[in-house]
C-alpha cells in the first residue's frame, strides 16, 4: 500500500510535473482529477518530472465522486488554507489520501464543508497578502510529514 496524493483539476503543468516527481522519489501513487488545465504530453508536464516517468504510479479519474467510488473505505484529508487543524495535527495511515485543489481556486467549497473534520492547512503568516503556497511545496510539506509519521517506508 502507498501514500495517495490526488489533484483535483491542477492548471499548471509544471506544479504536476514537481509533485509527480515529488511521487516518484516517495513512492506515492499520484491521482489526477479531470478536467486537466493542460494535456498529459506538455512539454513543460515533462521537463518538470522528466526522467521520474517511469517510476510513477498514476491514476486519471474523470471526477472525484469516481475516485471515492474506486476507494470507498480510504481515508480522506483535503489540504485547504481553510482548514482549523494543521497537517501536523492528524494521524496519516500508508494508505490514506490526501487531496489538493487546483492552483487558482482551492478545492471547492462544497467538498471542505462536507469534509470539515479531516481538512488540514499548512500554518503561513498571518497577512491576508500571504494566501497560500505553491502547490508543489505545499504536495512536498505534507507529503513528508505523512512519510515521517508512517516511518518512511521503502525510503533510505
Amino acid at each position: 500500500m502507498s501514500l495517495n496524493i490526488v489533484l483535483v483539476e491542477p492548471e499548471i503543468p509544471q506544479n504536476t510535473g514537481n509533485i509527480a516527481r515529488t511521487c516518484a522519489a516517495t513512492g506515492c501513487k499520484l491521482h489526477l482529477v479531470r478536467p486537466l488545465g493542460f494535456t498529459i504530453d506538455d512539454s513543460k508536464l515533462k521537463r518538470a518530472g522528466l526522467d521520474y516517468w517511469h517510476l510513477l504510479d498514476i491514476e486519471y479519474h474523470n471526477s472525484f465522486e469516481a475516485l471515492q467510488q474506486l476507494y470507498p473505505d480510504a481515508d480522506y484529508f483535503y489540504s485547504t488554507t481553510k482548514a482549523k487543524q494543521k497537517h501536523t495535527d492528524v494521524q496519516y495511515s500508508s494508505s490514506c489520501f490526501i487531496v489538493f485543489g487546483k492552483e487558482t481556486a482551492g478545492l471547492p467549497r462544497p467538498l471542505i464543508d462536507k469534509n470539515i473534520e479531516t481538512c488540514i492547512r499548512i500554518p503561513m503568516l498571518n497577512d491576508a497578502n500571504a494566501r497560500s503556497l505553491n502547490l508543489s511545496n505545499s504536495v512536498a510539506i505534507v507529503v513528508f510529514e505523512a512519510l515521517r509519521q508512517i516511518g518512511f517506508p521503502n525510503m533510505l
